[in-house]
C-alpha cells in the first residue's frame, strides 16, 4: 500500500510503529515532515504537505496512542 498525505491514520500508525517512545505533541513539524518522507511506504510529494495536514497526522498519532 502505497501512503500520500491524505492518508492521516495511516501516516500516523506507521509512525506510532517507527516511534513508539516519541510524543506527537512535542514533535515539530520540519521534523514530522521529515520523517513522514521517509517512511518506506510513503510515496507523494514532499511539496503537497501543509501545516493542515501535519496537524492532521498529529492527531490521528495522539488516538492511535490512547
Amino acid at each position: 500500500m502505497s501512503l500520500r498525505w491524505i492518508d492521516s491514520h495511516d501516516i500516523a500508525i506507521e509512525l506510532l510503529d517507527k516511534f513508539p517512545d516519541i510524543d506527537p505533541t512535542k514533535v515539530r513539524f520540519t521534523d514530522l515532515h521529515h520523517w513522514v518522507l521517509e517512511l518506506r511506504n510513503f510515496s507523494d510529494d514532499s511539496n503537497h504537505s501543509n501545516e493542515k495536514i501535519l496537524e492532521a497526522i498529529v492527531l490521528c498519532w495522539m488516538e492511535e496512542i490512547d
